[in-house]
């Protein structure tokens, strides 16, 4: 009796909505991070990007499709990155609360960069504060995260729709984001000590990723191999780029896990330039609170290392 009970009841069980334990959906992994941190205790974000893939071109599996279908709130950049996830957001239901953060209160912004070849001009721009300005008239730089000015904005964006989704644990939300705020005050406070020996060094990337990164720290970006990450750079791009190496006098081209390494060796044969390794979203980083922190450290780590003499 018992048994047929169980079989009558069982699909209906698991039909139950995952509403009974609200989902939350994180983008990337440094968002997720800081996500991740936000909730300790209380929930367990999920990440669709474990951080080896290029968010410009990602398609949602099977699993992935699943999860954003059944999130209750979901953390994005927005379309300028997570292409592959502008048309799905679109038909979640009307009860799933989605935050893009491109236009999240507090977030400043940086107007996007053309051309591939940095002078001054483009290294003095300010921020622009909230999504507005200069930023939204030219377009916004999506890789936001990378400046830990906009990791408070965003600790304090999760605060906010965390408690509105689990308001009966607000108390200990608040003291999840207080910590984190205090640790990346910190964090800022150290990454500025490390980089400042480098702080005037010329250097290459492979893709316009690292403004904000550049921009809080001083760094002296002089140019991208690629002005579109999703397109292999042609012979002509090359030479123009071994030519902004020589008269820059970049010590440095850095490549990323995302995209093929060969390139990079290609440009900089010849140049005296060293080769190095930056990577914006984390690949090899596990998932979780420590990811963001680890991320930036990285990211400092690999520059100095770098481009010290």
């Amino acid at each position: 009796m018992h048994k047929k009970l169980l079989m009558v009841l069982l699909p209906l069980l698991l039909a139950v909505p995952a509403w009974s334990q609200p989902g939350v959906v994180v983008s990337i992994k440094p968002v997720h991070a800081l996500v991740a941190g936000v909730l300790e205790g209380v929930a367990e974000p999920e990440l669709l990007l474990s951080g080896g893939e290029s968010p410009h071109s990602h398609a949602l599996r099977p699993s992935q499709a699943r999860a954003r279908a059944e999130a209750r709130l979901v953390f994005w950049v927005g379309p300028e990155l997570e292409t592959f996830l502008a048309r799905p957001l679109r038909s979640l239901s009307g009860a799933a609360r989605v935050v893009r953060l491109m236009d999240a209160e507090g977030v400043e912004l940086l107007p996007a960069r053309s051309g591939g070849v940095w002078d001054s001009h483009d290294q003095a721009h300010g921020h622009a504060h909230g999504g507005h300005g200069h930023a939204e008239e030219h377009g916004a730089d999506p890789h936001l995260w990378l400046d830990p000015v906009n990791g408070r904005a965003i600790v304090a964006i999760a605060l906010r729709e965390s408690q509105a989704l689990f308001p009966e644990q607000a108390e200990l939300l608040a003291a999840n984001a207080a910590r984190l705020d205090a640790r990346l005050r910190q964090l800022e406070a150290e990454l500025a000590e490390q980089l400042a020996p480098v702080r005037a060094v010329p250097f290459v990337v492979f893709h316009d990723a690292y403004q904000y990164l550049e921009q809080r720290f001083g760094l002296n970006a002089a140019g991208s191999i690629t002005l579109d990450p999703e397109r292999v750079p042609g012979a002509q791009r090359v030479r123009e780029v071994r030519e902004l190496i020589r008269a820059r006098d970049a010590r440095c081209v850095f490549a990323e896990p995302q995209f093929t390494p060969r390139l990079v060796a290609t440009v900089v044969e010849g140049s005296g330039a060293r080769q190095g390794v930056l990577d914006p979203l984390g690949a090899d980083l596990p998932p979780g609170p420590e990811a963001y922190f680890d991320l930036l450290s990285q990211l400092a780590a690999n520059l100095r290392g770098c481009l010290e003499p």
